[in-house]
């Protein structure tokens, strides 16, 4: 007596604990390609700086690159390709905010916070922090809320700054250009899975 295999089902590329990443097919080139490709973006859009005036620390698309390597990538991927960016800058390749590198700068402690902001939006997209408007936009002001905490403490250590000195160099002039990034998020992400949805 013979038995047929059971048919296998397709995997939906919208099941819960996919992160855009993995729609790629898996392999280890891939993720490679993907921790480098996301630090070369954080790079590239840390280029995008302009100087706020009495401020150490430019208006940058850094942080929004990490946000969205982060979301994209998911939490080990994107702490990966943060981690990367940091050190390689670290070590000297000019592509933090205008070009510079080291530690040894006031604003080193975002660079930081977006190392850690970049796992904690990767968890959350995982759970579906991503799939819908309102989810990307608690995504958005978590990961945005975890550079400043990092940052903004360490920009006062850095510069004898006090705390309130330092919120309002730090933080306060940026507020208006993270609202205009999370909308772009809020627009982008959910938008990218609903065309995944469609084709799947």
């Amino acid at each position: 007596m013979s038995t047929a295999a059971a048919p296998v089902a397709p995997v939906s590329p919208l099941r819960a604990g996919t992160v855009l990443a993995d729609l790629i097919p898996a392999s280890r080139a891939r993720d490679i390609a993907l921790v480098v490709g996301g630090a070369a973006l954080t790079g590239l859009a840390a280029q995008l700086a302009v100087p706020v005036p009495g401020s150490p620390v430019p208006v940058s698309g850094q942080t929004f690159a990490a946000l969205l390597v982060g979301t994209a990538l998911g939490a080990r991927r994107g702490f990966l390709s943060l981690g990367l960016y940091a050190v390689a800058g670290m070590a000297g390749l000019p592509w933090f905010a205008e070009a510079s590198s080291g530690w040894a700068m006031p604003s080193f402690g975002y660079i930081l916070g977006m190392l850690l902001a970049a796992t904690v939006v990767g968890g959350l997209a995982r759970r579906g922090g991503d799939r819908s408007v309102l989810r990307t936009a608690g995504t958005m002001v978590l990961g945005s809320a975890i550079i400043y905490a990092v940052g903004v403490p360490y920009l006062a250590l850095a510069t004898g700054m006090t705390l309130g000195q330092a919120v309002a160099a730090g933080l306060v002039p940026f507020l208006i250009g993270d609202a205009l990034k999370a909308a772009l998020a809020m627009g982008a992400l959910p938008t990218a899975w609903k065309l995944v949805g469609r084709k799947g």
